[in-house]
């Protein structure tokens, strides 16, 4: 049997997320718009079956893990974190698929702005127009200007901004500590930080109607996680990321089949200039590497 390369098994788990990470979108959606479920409650759920799934995991790392010498920044961190997770299920609450995916999308060039005004990074013309190049397509699928749009948009918009500071933090943190730390911290302090925002819609759900959805969401979570950290494991990020793009196609085709969403011409022009204005900017990101990076 043939054995496959890195590069080869990298974008096979990269894409296979992007497929996983769709099924659990359409779970979401289709627990708050069938069943009711609050998003709050349904985050909470979602993640406390996604943490237990990783216990395994996170007894095996202990106490090694836990040292660190920036914990208010690793708390920051996970509040980002957090009201990613909840803007990001609101979202998806309110809003097709196919807007909320391509909209998060955003999030790249939220990064690029963020690295500038609180890490002091440089930001070039040709970066600052690639910024603009982005944004300037999530206007076009958001259309504001349109009778179709609804502030509930506005929320995976917010899910990127709050991600790309997560990521931010985690490129300051990952100074010092490693990234079994980042997980560790990450993992254990998700779940709590739901509850508490989930507690005002109460957390009792229903087994019979609602349980299954919500422990499937959970443990493809934690699989579809795992793939990604395996992924850049294998490969770099200006080889994988055009595979991370793939999970647009996927959550359009579930919208599609389980909802009947069939997503306007403009979300193509949109993500078109989403897709190559993120990509230009991982490769300038890339060049920007100290050889040997």
């Amino acid at each position: 049997m043939t054995r496959l390369s890195p590069l080869v098994s990298g974008a096979l788990l990269m894409v296979t997320a992007g497929l996983l990470f769709a099924v659990v979108n359409t779970l979401v959606q289709y627990s708050a718009m069938t069943h009711g479920l609050p998003a709050s409650r349904i985050a909470f759920w979602q993640y406390l079956i996604a943490f237990l799934t990783a216990l395994p995991w996170l007894i095996r790392r202990g106490r090694s893990a836990m040292r660190t010498g920036q914990l208010s920044l690793h708390l920051t961190r996970v509040a980002c974190a957090v009201i990613g997770v909840q803007l990001w299920t609101m979202g998806l609450a309110h809003v097709p698929i196919w807007q909320a995916i391509a909209l998060i999308m955003l999030s790249p060039f939220f990064v690029t702005l963020g690295a500038g005004l609180a890490l002091g990074e440089t930001i070039s013309p040709t970066r600052l127009a690639a910024v603009f190049i982005g944004f300037a397509g999530g206007m076009v699928i958001l259309a504001p200007w349109s009778d179709g749009f609804t502030p509930y948009a506005l929320y995976p918009i917010g899910a990127a901004f709050f991600w790309a500071m997560t990521s931010l933090l985690t490129k300051k943190i990952s100074a010092v500590d490693s990234s079994e730390t980042l997980t560790f911290y990450l993992l254990l302090l998700l779940t709590p930080a739901n509850a508490v925002l989930a507690l005002s819609d109460g957390l009792a759900i229903d087994l019979a109607a609602s349980g299954a959805l919500l422990l499937v969401m959970g443990i493809l979570t934690a699989v579809a996680q795992y793939a990604i950290a395996r992924a850049y494991s294998l490969a770099d990020a200006a080889f994988l990321q055009p595979f991370d793009h793939v999970k647009l196609p996927f959550n359009v085709a579930l919208g599609l089949i389980v909802f009947g969403w069939v997503p306007p011409g403009a979300l193509w022009i949109g993500a078109t200039l989403i897709v190559g204005a993120s990509l230009y900017l991982l490769q300038q990101e890339n060049r920007a590497q100290p050889a040997g990076a």
